[in-house]
C-alpha cells in the first residue's frame, strides 16, 4: 500500500485500487460531522492485515471546496481520472449526496452506467435545484445528458419509503429488493452487484446495534455486520464495479468507534473481493460458456442463459435492436442466479429479463 504522507504522493497509476476520502457534509443538516469520517475509518483500516496481492494507493482527502459544488467537481474529476485508467476506486464520505458527483464522473466518459445503492431509503425525494442526501438519485435520473441505464436499490425498508417512490421505481423498470428479502437470502444481492458500475453504501442501512450511531437516521432494523461485509465482497468480485462509495458514518455520534471498525472490515472485504475477480463477464467471445436455451411457452421465442466455467455464475441474454449495439453492448447480458434459470425452465419469464427487455426496446 502506498499512502499520501509527508508530501509523498502515491504512484497510483501503478496500483490496482485507489482510495480517497471526502471531507464534505454541508448538504446534510442532520449529519454534520460526517466530514471527519475518512480519517477515523483509516485509523481502524490500517490496523488490519491485508492478505491480497493487489497494490493499493491512498491519495488522502479532498477538503471542502468554497462551495459544495466545488467539492462535487473535485470528486467527479478524481474518479474520472482513476476509472479512465481502468482502476478500481473506493472513496469514503461525507454524506451520500456525493454519489451524484461519482455518477457525473461516468457521464464524462459518455457511457451508459448502472448504479446500485445499499440504503434503507430510495433517496428519490422531491426534486429541487439543491442536491441533498434524500434526493440525489432524482438528480441522477433527471441529469442531462442522461447515461443511467439501471438503478438498483438493496435493503430498503418499506416503512421509510413513500409509495410514490416505489411506484416510480416500477415505472422505470428499476430493481429494488426489501431488507427482509435480502436477509432471507443475502445471495440475492450478488447479481445486482455484478451488474453495477457504481455502488453506493449508506451506513444507516446497518442496524443501530451493529454500529452504535446515535443519530436521527439510526434504525433498530437493518443489516447485520456479516451481511453487509458479504455484500461488500460481492461488490469486490464483480468485474464491472469500478467505483464504490461509503457514506454517512459520523464519528461525532460514535464514541465507541464500533462503527469505524465495522466500516474498516467492510473495506477489507471489498479488497478481498477485488483480488478474487474472475474476469468472466461475457462480453465479446462467449465460446467458453455453457449455453442453455429455454423456450418461452406459447411463443416462438426462447431465453438464452450462459454459465461461466470459471465461476459457475449465470447470465441472461436479452435481445436488443441491432442499431443500438454500441449503446447497449455492456448491458444486455444480465447477471442472474441458478434459481432464475430454474424458474424459466418451469415456464416463468424472469423479472430481470422482462425489465431489461423494456429498457432495450
Amino acid at each position: 500500500m502506498q499512502i499520501h504522507h509527508d508530501g509523498q504522493f502515491p504512484e497510483w497509476e501503478k496500483c490496482d485500487i485507489v482510495i480517497f476520502g471526502v471531507q464534505e457534509d454541508r448538504a446534510s443538516d442532520s449529519n454534520i460531522g460526517a466530514a471527519d469520517a475518512p480519517n477515523k475509518i483509516r485509523e481502524e483500516l490500517y490496523r488490519l492485515f491485508f492478505h491480497a496481492d493487489n497494490k493499493i494507493a491512498d491519495l488522502g482527502n479532498i477538503y471542502q471546496g468554497e462551495s459544495i459544488s466545488d467539492t462535487y467537481k473535485a470528486v467527479e474529476d478524481v474518479i474520472y481520472e482513476v476509472i479512465k485508467k481502468n482502476k478500481t476506486v473506493l472513496f469514503i464520505g461525507g454524506s451520500r449526496d456525493l454519489g451524484f458527483a461519482a455518477y457525473k464522473a461516468y457521464s464524462k466518459l459518455e457511457q451508459t452506467v448502472n448504479v446500485c445503492s445499499i440504503d434503507p431509503r430510495l433517496n428519490m425525494g422531491p426534486y429541487s435545484s439543491d442536491i441533498s442526501p434524500n434526493n440525489f438519485i432524482n438528480h441522477i435520473i433527471l441529469h442531462e445528458p442522461n447515461y443511467l441505464f439501471n438503478y438498483s436499490s438493496i435493503g430498503y425498508q418499506t416503512y421509510l419509503v413513500p409509495p410514490t417512490e416505489v411506484a416510480l421505481m416500477n415505472d422505470l423498470f428499476f430493481d429494488h429488493i426489501r431488507l427482509g428479502e435480502i436477509q432471507e437470502d443475502v445471495k440475492k444481492a450478488e447479481p445486482l452487484m455484478r451488474y453495477a458500475d457504481l455502488v453506493t453504501v449508506n451506513i444507516n442501512s446497518i442496524r443501530f446495534s451493529e454500529v452504535g450511531l446515535e443519530r436521527t437516521e439510526a434504525s433498530p432494523n437493518g443489516f447485520y455486520g456479516e451481511e453487509i461485509c458479504q455484500m461488500m465482497r460481492y461488490a469486490g468480485i464483480s468485474d464491472k464495479v469500478s467505483c464504490l462509495g461509503l457514506f454517512d458514518y459520523n464519528p461525532v455520534f460514535n464514541e465507541s468507534k464500533f462503527g469505524a471498525k465495522l466500516v474498516a472490515q467492510m473495506i477489507w472485504c471489498f479488497f478481498e473481493g477485488v483480488c478474487q475477480r474472475k474476469r468472466d463477464f461475457p462480453i465479446g467471445d462467449k465460446s467458453n460458456y455453457k449455453k442453455y436455451l429455454v423456450p418461452i411457452l406459447g411463443t416462438d421465442h426462447q431465453i438464452n442463459f450462459l454459465k461461466s466455467d470459471k465461476s459457475d455464475r449465470w447470465w441472461i441474454e436479452v435481445p436488443y435492436p441491432p442499431d443500438k449495439r454500441i449503446k447497449f453492448e455492456r448491458h444486455h447480458m444480465i447477471p442472474c442466479s441458478y434459481e432464475e434459470y430454474q424458474k424459466a425452465a418451469k415456464g416463468t419469464v424472469p423479472d430481470l429479463w422482462w425489465k431489461t427487455y423494456q429498457k432495450l426496446r
